[in-house]
């Protein structure tokens, strides 16, 4: 199994779909509150049934291989990009799902996890991408909070193109499809974009953001 082969499909995937968009002169907001010229639209993929297959296939794939799934016990979706992703995978890897709100909701038992976990259950997060992290540790310190253990979380993209320290400190291991390095590669060879605005693009991504 060649995991360059599946960063580069999921990569042009992202791009065939228009998942990915780049404003160079008007940025966008990501969720970290950062300005961005380029960003990927994730949910997208659940709108499109050959590539989400791809994807889900690919990715259930890569995670056999760098995970002991028999450690596992439960497959996380987190609120709410995260939802479609995990049903899918916790299907493909005969897994039981549950899923995390952002903060716990304000009535009936106050819940924050939905679905049923047992105390000290094995946990893989399945995310649509990541950022910052911070979002993921968030939901990371709910599962822990309600008896669970979790070591690794599954994403389609990696933002950041330099290793994020966020989850080496919190002894999280980021597992992902593909990141900016492999959508800049496709982009090159497919010539869509005019050099100064790659050149502008890995500008922007070599800020360590």
């Amino acid at each position: 199994m060649n995991l360059d082969n599946f960063k580069n499909k999921t990569a042009k995937i992202l791009l065939n779909i228009k998942a990915i968009n780049f404003q160079p002169k008007k940025p966008f907001k990501l969720t970290s509150g950062k300005l961005s010229p380029v960003y990927v639209d994730c949910r997208k993929i659940i709108s499109h049934l050959k590539e989400r297959r791809l994807i889900i296939n690919m990715g259930s794939k890569l995670l056999k291989k760098k995970i002991n799934l028999k450690k596992i016990d439960y497959i996380a979706g987190g609120e709410t990009a995260g939802i479609p992703y995990a049903s899918w995978i916790s299907e493909k890897l005969n897994k039981p799902m549950i899923y995390i709100r952002k903060k716990p909701k304000g009535f009936g038992k106050l819940s924050q996890i939905e679905g049923e976990i047992k105390n000290k259950s094995r946990v893989l997060l399945i995310e649509d991408l990541s950022t910052d992290g911070k979002s993921k540790i968030n939901f990371c310190n709910a599962i822990k909070k309600a008896g669970g253990k979790i070591k690794d979380i599954f994403v389609i993209f990696n933002y950041n193109i330099y290793p994020d320290t966020i989850f080496k400190r919190n002894n999280l291991e980021l597992h992902f499809l593909t990141n900016w390095r492999f959508v800049i590669k496709n982009l090159k060879k497919k010539k869509s974009l005019k050099n100064e605005e790659i050149l502008e693009i890995e500008k922007f991504l070599s800020k360590k953001n």
